[in-house]
């Protein structure tokens, strides 16, 4: 069983399967390629195109920015209160809320005037019905309305947010 050397149609063939598989690492590298192209633009576009490493001059900004307080918090009174019903069968809602102002005077105005605010709530609420307050969309309805009642309220100062602390209905 001694070797026999190869005729020059066997020398060819062997040169054409050296060809094919140079061509299949070609494919395959390009498909890689491929593969890794594709995925960094994928992973540009869901990173909404910005730099993983902020600049200098974000970075300066957001210390500026953190070292600054941006919001002035007032706790109300907890309230419960009954709302209407069709039945008469009695319901009530039970609610802890904070006002968020931008700065300090602004809470300096909105004290004085605590005893319009909760009545601007307690007039509200009380017309309300529970369906009128179930699930999110009601609270964000519900949140709006303080909103705007409250800075009608303490006009000409400015409440930037309603903040529920606590809503319970029973």
């Amino acid at each position: 069983m001694a070797k026999t050397p190869k005729t020059e149609g066997e020398q060819e063939g062997g040169e054409a399967g050296g060809s094919s598989s140079k061509k299949k690492l070609i494919i395959i590298g390009g498909a890689a390629a491929a593969v890794v192209l594709v995925g960094g633009g994928a992973a540009f576009f869901l990173t909404g195109g910005t730099p993983a490493t902020p600049a200098v001059s974000d970075v300066a900004a957001v210390e500026a920015a953190a070292s600054q307080p941006h919001a002035y918090y007032y706790d109300l009174p907890m309230m419960i209160l009954n709302l209407s019903t069709a039945d008469g069968r009695p319901t009530f809602v039970k609610m802890e809320i904070a006002l968020e102002v931008s700065d300090e005077k602004m809470l300096e105005t909105v004290k004085p005037n605590l005893p319009r605010v909760l009545d601007a709530f307690q007039t509200y609420m009380r017309e309300l019905r529970a369906s009128d307050l179930q699930g999110s969309a009601g609270l964000f309805r519900l949140k709006e309305e303080l909103q705007r009642r409250v800075n009608i309220a303490v006009y000409p100062a400015r409440v930037d947010d309603v903040l529920f602390k606590n809503v319970i209905v029973q």
